[in-house]
This record gives C-alpha cells, sequence and structure tokens, in this order.
C-alpha cells in the first residue's frame, strides 16, 4: 500500500511554485502556473512529468466539463463532481452514470486532492493523472473508450489547438488527457473555513465550536485525530476497516491488494467541508452526520479486521452533548468561498 509521504519530506523535495526550468522543454512558451498554497496547508507535491502551466490548467478544466469525455456526449466530470455541492453528487448516496445505472459508492469530493498518494475509496489509481481514466471507462459512469475519447478530441475545431499551447504539440494522446485534468484538479484548493480563518487568528471560536473540538481531539472522547489529522489536509489517506458491517458487503481494498486483511477497508476521507458532503460513507449509508457519529459512537461492529482504533474505544463514550458539540466544531470546516471560485466552475 502507498503511504503517504511525510510533509516534512515533502517541504525537502517539493514545492507549491514549479521552477520555470520544470516547464517542458518542446520548443512552445508555456506560462508557469503558481498555485499559491494557502496557510493551513503543506506545499503539494507537483510530478516531474508534469509541470503545471496555465494553459495545461485551461485545457484540463475545459476537458472535466465536457461531455466529449463520456459515450453518448451528455455527461463529463463536474456532472458527477458538482462545484455547487462541494464536487459531490447533488447528496446522492450513488451516482447515476449515462445508461441510468447507478454505482456502488459515493461520490467522493475533489477538494486538495493533489494531497492524495492514492485514489477512489480502494486507492485503486496510484496517481492523479491515472485516475482520469477510472471514470472514463467505467461501463457504470462515462462508458466510454477512451481511445474514442482521444478521437473524438483530435477532430474536434478548437482541441488541437488547446493541446498545442498546453503541450507544444496539437496532438492528442491518452496521456495529455490525463495530465490536463490534473493539472485542472490541483487546483481545486480548499482552505478558508471558519477553523482556518480562527487558525490565523482573524475569528474567534463559539464557546458550542470550542467544545467540539476538545471532543474531536479527546482520545476518550471523539478520538478523531487518529484518522482525520487535526489541521491541514483533515485526513491521513490511510485505509481502514470502521466496522460498517460485520461481513463486508464490499472488499474495498482487498479489490486491488487481493490481500484479506484488507476487506472492508475504505479511504479516510477528508473533513474538511464534512457538513456540505452528505451522505457520508463509501455507499452514502448514512444521511447525516448525526448518524455518522452514532455509528462511531455506539453502532460500530467488531469485524475481524476492525480498525485498532474502534478496536479499543469504549461504546457510547460520547453523550449528546458532547456529539452537538462535535457537529458544531465539524460546521467550521465549511469553505463558502470554495464554491463560488469562478476558476473551478464551467469555463464560459
Amino acid at each position: 500500500m502507498n503511504k503517504l509521504i511525510p510533509f516534512i519530506f515533502i517541504l525537502l523535495i517539493a514545492s507549491c511554485k514549479v521552477d520555470p526550468a520544470m516547464m517542458p522543454n518542446d520548443g512552445h512558451e508555456h506560462t508557469h502556473y503558481d498555485l499559491n498554497i494557502p496557510a493551513g496547508l503543506p506545499p503539494m507535491p507537483i510530478p516531474a512529468d508534469n509541470p503545471m502551466s496555465v494553459e495545461g490548467v485551461a485545457l484540463g478544466r475545459k476537458l472535466f466539463y465536457d461531455n466529449l469525455l463520456s459515450a453518448n456526449n451528455t455527461m463529463n466530470c463536474g456532472s458527477c463532481h458538482q462545484l455547487r455541492n462541494y464536487t459531490i453528487d447533488s447528496n446522492l448516496a450513488l451516482s447515476v452514470g449515462i445508461d441510468g445505472i447507478a454505482g456502488t459508492r459515493n461520490s467522493m469530493p475533489l477538494f486538495n486532492i493533489g494531497y492524495s498518494p492514492t485514489f477512489f475509496w480502494d486507492g485503486g489509481a496510484a496517481n492523479l493523472e491515472s485516475q482520469v481514466l477510472g471514470p472514463i471507462a467505467n461501463p457504470v459512469e462515462l462508458h466510454e473508450d477512451v481511445a474514442k475519447v482521444v478521437v473524438k478530441l483530435q477532430n474536434h475545431p478548437e482541441y488541437p489547438a488547446l493541446f498545442k499551447k498546453a503541450f507544444g504539440t496539437d496532438v492528442v494522446s491518452t496521456k495529455l488527457l490525463m495530465q490536463a485534468i490534473a493539472q485542472f484538479e490541483r487546483t481545486l484548493i480548499s482552505a478558508n473555513s471558519k477553523f482556518d480563518q480562527w487558525k490565523r487568528g482573524e475569528v474567534a471560536l463559539t464557546a458550542e465550536e470550542q467544545r467540539g473540538l476538545d471532543v474531536y481531539s479527546s482520545s476518550t472522547k471523539g478520538d478523531c485525530t487518529h484518522c482525520h489529522s487535526f489541521g491541514s489536509t483533515f485526513t491521513d489517506f490511510e485505509f481502514r476497516n470502521t466496522g460498517l458491517d460485520s461481513i463486508p458487503i464490499d472488499l474495498g481494498r482487498a479489490l486491488i491488494t487481493l490481500n484479506s486483511s484488507d476487506e472492508g477497508k475504505f479511504k479516510t476521507p477528508t473533513l474538511r467541508n464534512i457538513a456540505r458532503t452528505a451522505p457520508y460513507m463509501h455507499d452514502g449509508r448514512f444521511k447525516t452526520l448525526r448518524e455518522c457519529i452514532d455509528h462511531y459512537n455506539t453502532n460500530f461492529k467488531y469485524t475481524k479486521n476492525l480498525s485498532l482504533e474502534l478496536k479499543t474505544a469504549v461504546k457510547g463514550r460520547m453523550s449528546e452533548q458532547d456529539i452537538n458539540d462535535l457537529i458544531a466544531f465539524l460546521r467550521t470546516l465549511t469553505d463558502y468561498d470554495f464554491i463560488n471560485n469562478k476558476n473551478f466552475d464551467k469555463p464560459e
């Protein structure tokens, strides 16, 4: 299983500002794209073979919202990752693809996705570039042959010139399609919630929110920090079985590793914007934050590979007041500016 590179190491090997010398040496002038990582988030690791450019991000944004990615030209990435819904799918438990068939997992949010070392609920994609292909080819999502997408883009009146601007060639390829969309997705940064403003000393938490923070951090109450690391990304990106079912219905991570010890393990999601990204869990079974917290407080099952954090937890450790306070704190993680960022929306 891929491990998250420690942030101190990232600070040494990566920068949120790509050196212009890293831009493709293809005889075409590219404009360096500055991510402008806000305070509270670490520098984002950018792969050396896909440095970010203004032209590449613009192309990726256009592709992200283009129905040509689907077999019947009716859906795109933004169909299930809607900006107004914090890049999830209209609060649906399971997204419905172009053929009217629902998938088996909840749509994951895409903000701050550039920090993740693996992708999808089961970690089935090892990098941001390769994850682009999954939804396109998935028969219950966009249900299209990627080679056909490349042909459609190559025959399009605008795309060859846009690929030329971004990558120095007007020959569309699967690799460049992946790289362009990944560049755009790395710009989807969210870090201006009330929590962030509080950390910067700009606002104060209410008494209820402060109590909720205490519950969140307490090892005998919420004990949330083991998995949802406090601050920054609010996730450790690891895979855990959280006792949703005595016998896992969806094998999760084990479908990728083929290791029985990974059965029912799913990626720890971020808690940023959590109050706006219901429903919860990999299958969207919980409609509210309270249902989700009740699961961790009293309703989790003692599975054979239950995460250690829950295996040692006392059921009923949080009172009703604790839960109310915790929810109040979790609401401070909502970044209202994110959904109004015009640079993330469909280009005009």
